[in-house]
């Protein structure tokens, strides 16, 4: 949630200034979690202050869950206009995914109006509105966010789809070890057969469509990069498992894979070639520079700690050449994940626990599902990915677990 936004407004790595939980975040465990700031500053300059600067018009949609209280929301971080975005994560108030919404930055639409349908008309009244100028389109879904409500139809039409494909009655769930100092295990969805979820997503896939067919009506489509991902891997270990990740193994809030890693969709004329697939993995941090360059601005010395541009590499041209990329989450999540570490070079990834220390070392090329731990085979390689990931810490001044009054101290990395 928190920590993925953070690094696209800033360019920066959330490690840097504790952004590392969902804003608000407070579960502990056996250990009490690393210190939270939860607000994005005004001092940061984010994307859209950097492109406001040149003229552009900026435009945010949705969720925005950086800070508070309005003095951190989307109008006083460079956004012209803000529809929707304020403190919460999900859609709490009022009726949730239909109007009334009950959301202090969205004018209630007429009773059953659907959210998702309406953060894209937002975003299209905005486009078009300012199709004579460079604009910036931030629309930040609430959707697939818990609560899991869908409009009736749809459920309709996925619960039927589930019959036909006769996965009812099918085994639906695993087991998953979970954090300390918890022994049982937690269930995590292996069956992709949650009609609300299906219908979540087909309503979301609607409204991009929506918004790509303004670009199609208003001439905009050929001089108009469009981005699509998502902040973190789908939920499938808590609050109604909805989902699936398989063959990733975990969900949001863990460092496996299907915590961390998510499709990136670009559409760039100019730049990408249609149909065309880059397995390079890249990270949020990377999408301000790569903005930057697109637009064909310089980036700001004093802000940008963290990415790279991705130009070259989505024109097909020579890689990164990247040697490492890092994950941090020193809290204990919603979701039964551990806290940890973790770093990837090439196609090894190394996880470090930050309750006891243990390590896993993960062949992703030929173990995708994260089933076979190497880290007794190829004891030098973990230390080398340790020593990696510690120089990391400090370099961005992370933070760790601490000990609860009287009780016993966590791994300290250093």
């Amino acid at each position: 949630c928190s920590p993925t936004r953070y690094s696209i407004m800033t360019r920066k790595y959330p490690s840097r200034v504790d952004a590392t939980k969902f804003f608000s975040g407070k579960r502990d465990g056996r250990f009490l979690p690393a210190p939270l700031h939860d607000r994005m500053p005004l001092s940061e300059i984010t994307i859209a202050e950097a492109l406001k600067e040149k003229g552009y018009a900026t435009f945010f949609a949705g969720k925005w869950h950086l800070g508070p209280s309005e003095e951190f929301w989307p109008t006083k971080q460079g956004f012209d206009v803000n529809r929707g975005g304020f403190s919460r994560g999900g859609p709490y108030g009022g009726k949730r995914y239909f109007s009334p919404y009950g959301n202090p930055r969205l004018e209630d639409g007429p009773e059953g109006e659907h959210l998702p349908d309406r953060l894209a008309s937002e975003t299209v009244k905005f486009i078009k509105d300012h199709r004579d100028q460079p604009f910036l389109a931030y629309l930040a879904f609430y959707s697939v966010h818990t609560p899991l409500i869908a409009r009736p139809d749809l459920v309709k039409k996925y619960r039927a789809k589930a019959e036909r494909l006769e996965l009812v009655g099918k085994p639906e769930f695993a087991e998953e070890e979970q954090a300390l100092p918890n022994a049982g295990k937690r269930k995590v969805r292996i069956l992709q057969n949650h009609a609300v979820y299906a219908g979540m997503v087909e309503a979301m896939d609607q409204a991009v469509g929506k918004v790509l067919d303004s670009l199609e009506e208003l001439g905009l489509a050929e001089n108009t990069a469009v981005m699509l991902m998502s902040d973190n891997g789908g939920l499938s270990t808590s609050e109604g498992h909805p989902t699936s990740n398989l063959p990733l193994r975990g969900g949001k809030g863990w460092l496996y894979e299907g915590g961390i890693r998510e499709p990136f969709v670009i559409r760039a004329p100019g730049v990408t070639s249609p149909g065309s697939v880059c397995e390079e993995p890249v990270i949020s941090t990377d999408f301000y520079p790569t903005i930057l360059e697109l637009v064909g601005l310089e980036s700001k010395p004093n802000q940008h700690r963290d990415g790279v541009s991705l130009v070259r590499l989505l024109g097909g041209k020579t890689p990164l050449g990247r040697e490492a990329l890092f994950w941090h989450y020193p809290h204990y999540s919603n979701q039964g994940g551990f806290p940890g570490g973790a770093v990837r070079m090439g196609n090894w990834k190394l996880i470090e626990r930050l309750e006891d220390g243990r390590v896993h070392l993960f062949n992703l090329e030929e173990d995708l599902s994260e089933q076979n731990d190497l880290a007794e085979k190829y004891p030098d390689r973990v230390d080398a990915m340790r020593k990696k990931l510690h120089v990391w810490y400090k370099d961005v001044d992370a933070k760790f677990l601490r000990p609860k009054p009287n009780g016993p101290a966590p791994y300290q990395p250093f």
